[in-house]
Parts: C-alpha cells; sequence; structure tokens
C-alpha cells in the first residue's frame, strides 16, 4: 500500500508516518515509481507505536517493541528488551502516582484548614466577596 493508505487505515497522518521513518522507526520500500510502500507488517508496527503513546511512552520507548515486531515475534512486548520498557515505565509510573497522592493529601489538608478558619469566622458562611451595583445614568 502507498502512505496515503497506511496513514488513513492506521488513523494518522502521512507527516507522522515520514516523521517515524526519519527516526528508524518505519522503514518503506520503493516502487518503481519511487513512490513509498508498505504492508500489513507496517500497519502493525504504527498501531503498535500509536497504542504506546496513547498510554504515554514517549516515541523512543516505542523502539524496542517495534524491533521485537521486525524480529517476527507476534507480539511487540514478547522480547527481553520491550519488558524492561514496562517495567522502566510502571516505576515511573508508581513514582508520579505517590507524587498525586502527597499532592491530594497536602491539598485536603489545606481545604479543611480554610473551612475551619470560614466556619469560625462567620457562622453562617461566607459573605460575598463583591456586589454588583446598578446606578442609572440619567
Amino acid at each position: 500500500m502507498r502512505i496515503g493508505e497506511l496513514a488513513e487505515r492506521a488513523g494518522t497522518t502521512t507527516r507522522t508516518l515520514r516523521y517515524y521513518e526519519s527516526r528508524g522507526l518505519l522503514h518503506a520500500g520503493r516502487a518503481k515509481n519511487g513512490y513509498r510502500t508498505y504492508d500489513e507488517g507496517d500497519l502493525r508496527l504504527i498501531q503498535q507505536i500509536r497504542t504506546l503513546q496513547d498510554f504515554g511512552f514517549d516515541l523512543e520507548e516505542t523502539r524496542p517493541f517495534v524491533d521485537c515486531l521486525r524480529a517476527g515475534h507476534p507480539a511487540g512486548d514478547a522480547c527481553p528488551a520491550s519488558l524492561a520498557v514496562y517495567r522502566r515505565k510502571l516505576g515511573e509510573l508508581d513514582a508520579l502516582i505517590g507524587q498525586l497522592q502527597s499532592v491530594r493529601t497536602e491539598v485536603g489538608v489545606q481545604l479543611a484548614r480554610a473551612e475551619l478558619e470560614v466556619s469560625a469566622e462567620l457562622p453562617g458562611g461566607p459573605e460575598p466577596r463583591c456586589e454588583l451595583t446598578w446606578e442609572d445614568e440619567g
């Protein structure tokens, strides 16, 4: 298939495919007329890259998965290098989750403090901070 068809079937753009090619993730064959040609295996590579990017992997992190598919494995995560990327990504995600939990705890503490201060100062709740007034221009 030609680049336009591959882009359409993969749900991406020809520009993206050319970029993947420039990064060595995608290798195009060439027809006699010089047009890029691709096959179903290339579609599978693009789908693997896009899925991983949807999960938050950067483009370079997809390389071991692409290499694994190119080596003839039925899945891009069937190789040791791919598994290592998964492990590293899980570590990063665990660290981010920990940071977010800490921030959430701190925001909860600040909210509780602020609610106590407001309720102590204003038994009926906070007063409006501003009021709109209309003046007749007359």
